[in-house]
């Protein structure tokens, strides 16, 4: 061939190479779903570079892991990816170098995982591997391209996935950070499902009477709680319709493990029981005793709901209750001006202890003007930009000085000096509070 053809035959090749680059860089573009972004790439290295197959490793930085979404000839797991320690294989060695590794004879490569070949029936002879960074420079994956048809990998061939590369690591960057976005929009809905679920678990209205006063409310501080509480009126042993006058009020906190969906499981399920034994007609002891036994056995380990159920006599002003870990528990009383703790009864429920009874109740009685104070450690452990507690004191505080006002006027003002005293606008832990006062 003469020189003039040989150069044309070149250029022409060149020309060939440029119109395809631009045309997966415009595939790229068009799209920033994650799997058809990684799609493009291995198609057009397998394609472009004229070999068997193609496979993209996303890397995590999180857990500093290469991640295979998708690849030729490869299935992934149940999960759809596999993982692999970013520093394994001669993936890892181009991911720790940042430097394209070119094999003529991956069987010669000490680095190189013969098993997959053994798995799965294939041959690997050739390798180029080639990082994909982004516009920063940071690495965001790996590449790798497997036997080329003209046998082994040369400069071109490396240049050419360098040049995809480029583009490729960019698309994936742009691709990453939208599908975080989509997951974090994503996560936001199914929190604010969850929030709205719990909230409506909550009483739409608490039982009147004008001998007592009563004022209750949850505030998590995540969007959903671990703690949760519940107030209905009682007649004739088992729930009272919303048109019946009741007989009794019970009351229930409890505050699980931890803040967020999963403890707001776990403390909803106590609710769900509890009501579910009122509805029955259950005692307060066995109520006890069965949220306790069924808690252990649902739970993880390490896992438990701390309670205190409490049932209010509305003739006798007297209330059997029953503390599971739950406190401190406080009646504060009106005459000596004294603050008399609750003991609790038994540990938490889903813990199995012996030497404990969940069906031994006590009885407490409120005289006029007394509070029966129950709050969780939202209050009690608001921390102070100089880490001091709040504590029981800064409780006492507003108890003593709103004791002439309505129960609720002090569960708000319980909740503007605990924040004041943060200096938040949010506590570290879940606020939740039941108020209780004997009128008369």
């Amino acid at each position: 061939m003469p020189h003039n053809q040989e150069k044309k035959a070149g250029k022409g090749h060149h020309d060939d190479a440029l119109e395809k680059l631009l045309e997966i860089s415009k595939r790229l573009g068009e799209s920033s779903d994650l799997p058809v972004v990684l799609g493009v790439i291995i198609d057009a290295l397998r394609d472009l570079l004229d070999a068997d197959r193609a496979t993209v490793f996303t890397y995590d930085k999180n857990t500093n892991e290469l991640v295979i979404h998708v690849a030729h000839g490869v299935a992934g797991s149940s999960s759809g990816e596999i993982r692999f320690p970013a520093t394994a294989g001669i993936a890892g060695a181009c991911a720790t170098s940042r430097e394209i590794i070119n094999i003529p004879d991956a069987y010669a490569d000490d680095r190189f995982n013969r098993e997959v070949d053994k798995r799965t029936g294939y041959r690997t002879k050739s390798i180029l591997a080639i990082p994909l960074v982004d516009h920063a420079g940071d690495l965001v994956g790996v590449a790798q391209v497997l036997n080329t048809s003209k046998g082994v990998f040369d400069l071109s061939d490396e240049q050419l996935g360098s040049g995809i590369a480029s583009q490729a690591g960019i698309a994936l960057r742009r691709a990453h950070l939208i599908q975080d976005h989509l997951d974090k929009v994503k996560l936001e809905k199914e929190m604010s499902v969850a929030k709205e679920i719990q909230e409506s678990c909550f009483p739409k209205f608490l039982p009147a009477h004008p001998a007592f006063d009563i004022a209750a409310f949850s505030t998590p501080a995540e969007e959903c709680g671990g703690d949760a509480f519940d107030v209905f009126g009682m007649r004739d042993g088992t729930i009272a319709n919303s048109d019946e006058a009741a007989d009794k009020v019970f009351f229930f906190i409890g505050d699980a493990t931890g803040h967020g969906v999963g403890p707001a499981l776990s403390s909803m399920q106590a609710r769900g029981m509890l009501r579910i034994s009122a509805r029955l007609g259950q005692k307060l002891g066995p109520i006890a005793r069965e949220m306790n036994t069924q808690l252990n056995e649902d739970l993880p380990s390490g896992r438990f709901v701390t309670g205190w159920l409490g049932i209010l006599d509305l003739a006798t002003a007297s209330i059997e209750c029953f503390s599971a870990g739950q406190g401190p528990v406080y009646v504060y009383r009106r005459e000596k001006d004294h603050f008399e703790e609750i003991d609790s009864d038994a540990p938490p429920f889903g813990i199995l202890m012996p030497g404990f009874s969940y069906e031994e109740t006590r009885i407490v009685e409120l005289g006029a003007g007394d509070m029966l104070i129950l709050i969780t450690d939202g209050y009690y452990e608001a921390m102070s930009p100089t880490q001091t507690l709040w504590s029981e004191h800064g409780v006492f505080e507003v108890i003593r000085r709103l004791k002439d006002e309505s129960a609720d006027a002090i569960r708000q003002e319980l909740d503007r000096c605990s924040l004041e005293f943060a200096q938040a606008k949010a506590t570290d832990d879940d606020r939740t509070a039941i108020i209780v006062k004997r009128l008369f």
